[in-house]
């Protein structure tokens, strides 16, 4: 019995700790995400400071203004999530310790029962006498095992005042703990409401300033997409050759294994009717062997198709173009950030990052073109089988076509605009065949 009750003990205990555990690593979750959106705003700063040598409003200083505000408000969002957490661990914490003291309590008086009346029979004499003075043999084994259970319920009892004690040591330290963290979070959220009010400031002033140069603004913009169409045409015109070029080389090449297999068999043939009459049938099934065989070509090769279903597979996990940096330009139609009725149709995105900074393969693939566009600096094309990703606005170019490139293998710095407040952006696509992506579907958010 004594037994039993110590494995529902120790069950419970377990089952305690595990909630504990559950509810810290929440805890540890919202604090891992926490740090990692402080280290994007520390990313986006660095970029805003680079703009700093000139003091002139600028649509990158709104665009990094902008991202800062939205990561802010995601940050101050939460951090208080996380203290609302923290609050309700600790109430749990403080309820399973309430609980655990009540049973210590509990655990104690009935231990001290024990001792007391294992203190009235403590002579080994009195023992002996209540085990002898049985009436039947049965009843003294019965006595003699109930003076061992006795003894052992005893240990048992300390062992679970022990564990307890333990527990309530461990809740306790994790409340400490908790409050410390809550303590921290709290002046972080009142520093990071701080820096949002003047983020919201700067980007007011800013956008007002923006408003007032419109013309100038639609005029940049005119010269970008038309930058942004000859680029995405040159890419399109590439992207269709290299296909056409290897279906016609795998056409190319079934032919010649097609019509080899025919002289093959042409050879069986003659060889044999050197020696016997051909019969009709043999003749019909020569005559239909010697008939070009129609029908689809494979459109990759193994290594190709591999290639690609790996691709594929890690839909959403790749890794991005740039270490560090945010998506300044969405894919698909976008509105413009002041001019108002105005909208973009991005191809791929724009990812900014910070000075110096350079792109880098998502996947394993081969390097099948490195280009240049008059006012787009230079660009590359890497093929995984089926998919292709291109990784433009360059300037030195690390790889060479026909380069076998790994994941995360840096393949060219990325451009800096001196004349646009350092701006450094990466134009970055995804496509399948023919058919371009949205690369934020593929890359890892």
């Amino acid at each position: 019995m004594a037994v039993l009750n110590l494995k529902k003990v120790l069950f419970l205990l377990v089952f305690l700790s595990g909630f504990l555990a559950a509810g810290a690593q929440t805890v540890k979750e919202l604090e891992r995400q926490r740090k990692q959106t402080l280290q994007l705003l520390e990313s986006t700063n660095k970029m805003l400071n680079e703009t700093k040598r000139s003091q002139r409003s600028s649509l990158n200083k709104l665009t990094i203004i902008s991202k800062n505000i939205n990561e802010r408000k995601t940050l101050i969002k939460n951090i208080s999530v996380e203290i609302n957490e923290l609050d309700n661990e600790m109430g749990r914490l403080n309820a399973e310790t309430r609980q655990l003291n009540t049973k210590l309590t509990r655990l104690k008086n009935d231990y001290a029962r024990l001792v007391q009346e294992a203190h009235i029979h403590r002579s080994i004499y009195a023992k002996i006498m209540f085990v002898l003075s049985a009436k039947t043999f049965d009843q003294s084994y019965r006595r003699f095992r109930y003076l061992q259970e006795y003894t052992e319920y005893r240990k048992v009892q300390v062992r679970q005042i022990e564990q307890v004690k333990a527990q309530i040591a461990l809740k306790t330290d994790s409340i400490g703990r908790h409050k410390s963290t809550k303590v921290e979070v709290v002046k972080a959220k009142e520093t990071e409401a701080q820096k949002l009010t003047k983020d919201q400031q700067k980007e007011k002033v800013f956008l007002t300033d923006l408003q007032k140069k419109e013309g100038k603004l639609r005029s940049d913009l005119k010269l970008q997409q038309k930058k942004a169409n000859d680029l995405n045409q040159k890419i399109e015109r590439i992207i269709a050759e290299e296909i056409r070029k290897a279906e016609a080389r795998r056409k190319a090449e079934e032919q010649k294994r097609l019509a080899d297999e025919r002289k093959r068999k042409a050879a069986q043939t003659a060889k044999k009717d050197k020696g016997t009459k051909a019969t009709k049938a043999e003749k019909e099934q020569s005559v239909a062997e010697s008939k070009p065989i129609t029908g689809s070509v494979s459109a990759l090769t193994k290594e190709e198709s591999l290639i690609s279903g790996n691709f594929a597979a890690n839909r959403g996990r790749l890794p991005w173009p740039a270490a560090s940096g945010f998506i300044s330009g969405h894919f698909g139609v976008q509105a413009h950030p002041v001019l108002k009725h105005v909208t973009t149709n991005n191809k791929g995105i724009y990812i900014q990052t910070t000075v110096g900074a350079n792109a880098r393969a998502v996947f394993e693939g081969t390097v099948t073109q490195r280009f240049s566009i008059p006012g787009s600096n230079n660009a590359v094309i890497v093929q995984h089988g089926e998919y292709r990703t291109v990784y433009a606005n360059l300037t030195n170019i690390y790889v060479n076509v026909g380069d076998k490139v790994s994941a995360k293998q840096s393949i060219g710095r990325i451009y800096t605009d001196a004349e646009n407040d350092n701006k450094t952006e990466l134009y970055f696509q995804v496509w399948k065949g023919r058919t371009l992506q949205n690369p934020e579907g593929w890359v890892a958010k």
